[in-house]
């Protein structure tokens, strides 16, 4: 392969095709973002239905980089839903469990520990998914949420504990062990 030919694939952008296909080829898996993120069946699908909007719009993604652009717009359109803050919390988080155990798709179904996730505050809950799960930096996280630093790292540290007896079913694992377990099961889907 010449230097030529990798630069010009390199460079090309993503059509509305090719996130066509990213959508339908990933759809379980970015349905699930979305469900996780704003805890609710009915905004997941309008958040995966405009992020999916969003991303056929834009015409400047590089090809290569159009599957984590589809999740990101998932992500950004999310954020705009509920727009989590820290310390903000209007419904218990056992009151959102329950509407959602029986309204939620085979893949959480398959991992019942996604549930107990939806359990954590909403700022809590996107800091874990975006921070743990999508792997975004502390910094990123923060621009992203319009939050500080600090916050995140606040939020971060409360979300691993949080799930450490919640996930795993008792208080004596690490924080690794958590962000192990919680990595696995959502890779695999």
């Amino acid at each position: 392969m010449t230097q030529k030919y990798k630069n010009t694939r390199s460079n090309a952008y993503a059509t509305r095709g090719d996130f066509c296909h990213i959508y339908v080829e990933q759809m379980n898996g970015l349905f699930l973002l979305s469900l996780l993120l704003t805890a609710d069946p009915q905004k997941a699908e309008r958040c995966f239905l405009a992020g999916f909007e969003d991303s056929v719009r834009n015409n400047y993604v590089f090809k290569e980089s159009a599957p984590l652009w589809a999740r990101r717009s998932i992500t950004l359109r999310a954020i705009r839903l509920l727009c989590p803050r820290p310390g903000e919390e209007t419904e218990s988080n056992g009151a959102r469990i329950s509407p959602l155990i029986g309204n939620v798709p085979a893949e959480v179904h398959a991992c019942p520990n996604f549930t107990r996730i939806v359990a954590l505050n909403s700022f809590e809950r996107f800091v874990f998914i975006m921070s743990i799960l999508e792997k975004h930096s502390v910094h990123e996280c923060s621009l992203l949420l319009g939050s500080s630093r600090r916050d995140v790292i606040n939020a971060r540290s409360t979300a691993i504990r949080h799930p450490a007896g919640v996930l795993i079913g008792t208080e004596t694992h690490s924080y690794r062990d958590v962000i192990a377990f919680a990595e696995v099961n959502y890779a695999n889907r």
